[in-house]
This record gives structure tokens, sequence and C-alpha cells, in this order.
């Protein structure tokens, strides 16, 4: 773990101290979990973004599309 220091808002120390007090966990670990989620959150943006950024080349391109004719076809190697 890497050490960081923060300046909270009064009313953000206090909010987030009885909301870890609440739940019978330390101020560190509720915001760590809260930093966790929001990072997740922005991963999931970012896909998204790539996603929709690569749309329309996905839609007109036959080359990306190729094997969809065979999505959920089952395989199974022979041996």
């Amino acid at each position: 773990m890497h050490r960081t220091q923060i300046m909270l808002e009064q009313e953000q120390h206090k909010a987030l101290t009885e909301m870890a007090h609440s739940q019978n966990r330390s101020l560190s670990d509720l915001i760590r979990e809260m930093l966790n989620d929001q990072l997740e959150l922005d991963r999931q943006r970012q896909l998204a973004d790539a996603a929709q950024a690569l749309l329309a080349d996905y839609e007109s391109d036959p080359d990306l599309t190729a094997f969809t004719a065979i999505d959920g076809d089952s395989f199974h190697a022979e041996g």
C-alpha cells in the first residue's frame, strides 16, 4: 500500500466518519472502497467510449463481422 494524505471538507469528513462508524469499518477502508468503485466506473466508461468509437467500423466493415454467422454454433475438438 502507498500512504497518501488528502484534505477533506469538514462536512465530508464528518459524513464519511459517520458512515464508517455505522458500518463498523475504518475511515481508510471506506475511502479505499469508494475509490475502487469510482475507478471501476471510470474503467467501464472508457470501455464504453472505446466501443462507441469502434461501432461505425464494426457496422460497416464486413471483415469484422465475417464470423457472426457461426455465433452460437458448438465446436468440439476431436482427438
